[in-house]
């Protein structure tokens, strides 16, 4: 799935994932920033979709289909629709959205609807099965976003920043911190550990502050090896990020953490992505767990 429309742009989108995660969040989104979406389209008519939208001469790198599981077939039938679209010449991106079972969960009480495929049997039988038939689709998506701790305004913001610019071409990265004590974050295609620096938490003036003010940024900044390893581990992504371009991998996820995602990583994440952006790639920062103590 390594082809893109002219300026870089994918030819032809589909968004799929785990029922509830948000796909109907994302088509929204992705029709407000004008991009043609069919919603719940069976993964053998997304061929038809593709010549349909030939004829009607609309913009190739605005097109968008949402998917999901209905059957045991669904995983396969998708692999050869994307098959099928690549060997007509059509770039593909498949973007994939998940949460946790928890709060998957959760969201379909507050609905109060069954899981598609639980059939006669419980809620999280249902996530369980369709988990499982998703995995491979997981395993080879372009993008995945993690949903489980996002609102419908949080998500859009994610479709917009990545799909909002058309004159965006080349990796697209979004560097996130976290604290290890509340999870990595799913879908972290690479991750950094900052545990190996002190931790300004035992320092009793900077424990109130986070890695955005400028006392701790100094202080995790000045601590021993800090520089050498942000040098070092710019010099790697630079690596790592031509290595995604040429396998046509357009967007990224890395994943900056400590004990509690305040300080350490807060400083580093802001530190990294700075140093992409003088690198001229396409980032955008968030801090999962600032504020959650």
């Amino acid at each position: 799935m390594n082809a893109t429309a002219k300026g870089g742009e994918p030819a032809f989108v589909i968004v799929t994932g785990m029922s509830g995660a948000g796909r109907s969040t994302a088509a929204k989104a992705l029709e407000d920033l004008g991009w043609f979406v069919i919603d719940n389209l069976p993964p053998g008519m997304l061929f038809s979709l593709a010549e349909e939208v030939g004829r009607a001469k609309l913009a190739a790198d605005k097109v968008a289909a949402v998917v999901d599981v209905r059957s045991l077939a669904f995983t396969s039938d998708l692999n050869v629709a994307i098959e099928e679209l690549e060997g007509r010449g059509v770039g593909v991106r498949v973007v994939f959205l998940e949460a946790g079972d928890e709060e998957l969960v959760r969201r379909f009480e507050n609905v109060r609807r069954p899981h598609p495929l639980q059939g006669e049997g419980r809620l999280v039988d249902g996530i369980a099965r369709e988990r499982g038939i998703l995995r491979d689709v997981r395993a080879n998506a372009d993008l995945v976003i993690d949903t489980s701790s996002l609102n419908v305004h949080e998500l859009r913001h994610k479709i917009v920043a990545f799909f909002g610019g058309e004159d965006r071409p080349g990796l697209r990265i979004n560097v996130v911190s976290f604290g290890y004590k509340y999870g990595m974050p799913v879908d972290a295609d690479l991750v950094i550990d900052c545990r190996f620096l002190p931790n300004p938490h035992w320092v009793p003036e900077l424990r109130p502050m986070n890695g955005l003010d400028a006392p701790v940024r100094d202080y995790v900044l000045n601590q021993p090896g800090a520089k050498q390893f942000l040098d070092a581990y710019e010099e790697v992504l630079g690596i790592v990020a031509a290595g995604y371009s040429r396998e046509g991998k357009g967007y990224a996820t890395l994943a900056v953490g400590c004990t509690g995602g305040k300080h350490r990583s807060v400083a580093m994440a802001e530190q990294i992505a700075g140093r992409l952006r003088d690198r001229q790639m396409e980032v955008q920062v968030s801090h999962r767990d600032v504020g959650r103590e």
